[in-house]
C-alpha cells in the first residue's frame, strides 16, 4: 500500500470504467479507490517533497513529445492477484518517462526497466475472482479509449490529488 506523499504519471481512460465496474461489481475492495482507469507511466514517481516548478515543465515537455493516442484494449493480463488488460499503445510513453528519470525504477524494479504498459482492472483478488472478473470483462472487450493527457497525481491522507495535467501533442493531419 503506498503512502502519502507518493506520487504517480498516469494517463486516463475514461472509457475503460466498465472494466473496473466490472470488477468492483465483484468486490469493491478490488478496484484502487481514488483513481480513474488509468494506465500508469510512471510510479512510483518522485516524492512529493521533490516535486517542484522544474519536474512539473519535465512532466509537461514529456507529453507534449508523445501524440494523443487510440489505446485498443483487447488483451487480458491474468495472474495471481492481478487482472489487467494490455496497453501496447502507451508504451513508448512509459518507456520514455522511465528512461527520463533514471533514477526512479518502475514499481521498485519488480518487472525490470521498461514494464508492460496496461491498465490494472482488478488487485488482490482470489484465483476465483481473478476468473470471475476474466470472464466478466472479456465480454466488454475489446474497447478503445483515447489517451488526452499525462496526470502527475499524488496520495494525501484524503487520497489521489491531481498535481498536474499535461496534454499530449494533437496529431497532425
Amino acid at each position: 500500500m503506498p503512502a502519502p506523499g507518493t506520487s504517480a504519471l498516469v494517463v486516463e481512460l475514461p472509457a475503460a470504467a466498465g472494466l473496473l465496474d466490472a470488477a468492483a461489481a465483484i468486490d469493491p475492495a478490488l478496484v484502487r479507490a481514488g483513481l480513474p482507469p488509468h494506465v500508469t507511466a510512471l510510479y512510483p514517481f518522485l516524492p512529493a517533497a521533490e516535486l517542484t516548478d522544474e519536474v512539473d515543465a519535465a512532466v509537461t515537455a514529456l507529453a507534449a513529445a508523445h501524440e494523443v493516442v487510440d489505446v485498443p484494449l483487447a488483451d487480458l493480463v491474468v495472474a495471481p492477484g492481478f487482472v489487467a488488460a494490455a496497453a501496447p499503445a502507451l508504451q513508448a510513453l512509459a518507456d520514455a518517462a522511465g528512461d527520463r528519470w533514471p533514477g526512479v525504477q518502475p514499481y521498485g524494479g519488480r518487472f525490470g526497466p521498461h514494464p508492460p504498459a496496461h491498465l490494472t482492472i482488478a488487485m488482490g483478488g482470489t484465483d476465483e475472482q481473478n476468473t470471475e472478473v476474466a470472464r466478466r470483462v472479456e465480454g466488454l472487450l475489446p474497447l478503445t479509449a483515447r489517451a488526452e493527457a499525462l496526470h502527475l497525481v499524488v496520495l494525501t491522507e484524503r487520497g489521489w490529488q491531481l498535481r498536474l495535467t499535461a496534454a499530449l501533442a494533437t496529431p497532425a493531419r
